[in-house]
């Protein structure tokens, strides 16, 4: 594990670009979940870990698998 791994990284420019497409993807997928699927726990648990993925997502572009900083 690398020492920066808990550690906030401030994404470059290129990091920025790709994480604002990558929510955009997310919210767009998460309209259409709140669009098809009927309310309740199950829709509930969907949003939930697909605003957890867009999370990781995050630290995926920024980081190397061994939690280094990507540069």
């Amino acid at each position: 594990m690398h020492d920066s791994t808990f550690a906030y990284l401030a994404p470059n420019e290129e990091q920025k670009t790709a994480m604002s497409k990558m929510r955009e993807s997310a919210a767009a997928y998460a309209e259409d979940i709140d669009l098809f699927v009927p309310a309740g726990p199950d829709k509930t648990y969907i949003l939930r870990k697909l605003r957890e993925v867009a999370m990781w997502v995050n630290v995926a572009i920024t980081r190397q698998p061994d939690g280094a900083p990507r540069e």
